[in-house]
């Protein structure tokens, strides 16, 4: 778990948007742990807790960074019941979260799919259906240089994949049916022109 409460509350980074192109590239792996990297961790969990729209995962690509770094927080409401018994990963991962997960991969994913509807801070307003696998298996390490190697199902396989995306470059949407692209054409060609606008600006 990210530990930043006996310290000053890190601000809140900036969530760049479609048309920003740290979105689109594939970002670099992230060679040390340094002070500098666990403090973009800490700012990324609160710039995800803090955001008006609720999110569940966060990458740093998504805050105009290219290193492979995501933030992820899956832990059901407490009043909820599962639809199907957690996976391992879930039963391990989610009650140490929040949790940053460093140079995230996935070795392995299931025949099984699932699809589900799905948003993205960097998309406000945008919303698809995708389908993904229904389980994956996640290697990674924390901020602490432990290994993760897990079997992930539910939403914190799918919260995984839309994440890891991020760090290749890929946006939901562009797994999303092609109609629905179409559908949300205007919105992201508005988005584009207002980062560009905010990019010029600097």
């Amino acid at each position: 778990m990210l530990d930043f409460l006996k310290s000053e509350r890190p601000k809140r980074l900036r969530i760049v948007q479609n048309g920003h192109p740290a979105l689109r590239q594939k970002s670099s792996p992230v060679k040390e742990v340094t002070a500098e990297v666990r403090r973009l961790a800490e700012r990324m969990l609160v710039t995800m807790q803090e955001n008006d729209v609720v999110g569940v995962g966060l990458a740093a690509p998504q805050v105009g960074v290219n290193l492979r770094l995501i933030v992820v927080d899956t832990r059901p409401d407490e009043d909820s019941l599962p639809a199907e018994p957690p996976s391992p990963g879930e039963v391990c991962l989610n009650p140490r979260m929040p949790l940053a997960l460093v140079n995230p991969e996935i070795t392995w994913v299931s025949p099984e799919t699932a699809c589900c509807g799905e948003g993205c801070l960097s998309l406000p307003g945008v919303r698809g259906e995708v389908t993904r696998p229904a389980r994956v298996r996640l290697h990674a390490t924390t901020l602490d240089g432990e290994a993760i190697d897990a079997d992930c199902g539910g939403l914190l396989a799918r919260c995984l994949q839309h994440e890891i995306d991020h760090l290749d470059g890929v946006l939901f949407i562009d797994r999303t049916p092609d109609e629905q692209q179409k559908a949300a054409a205007t919105l992201l060609k508005r988005m584009e022109k207002f980062e560009l606008k905010q990019l010029a600006q600097r």
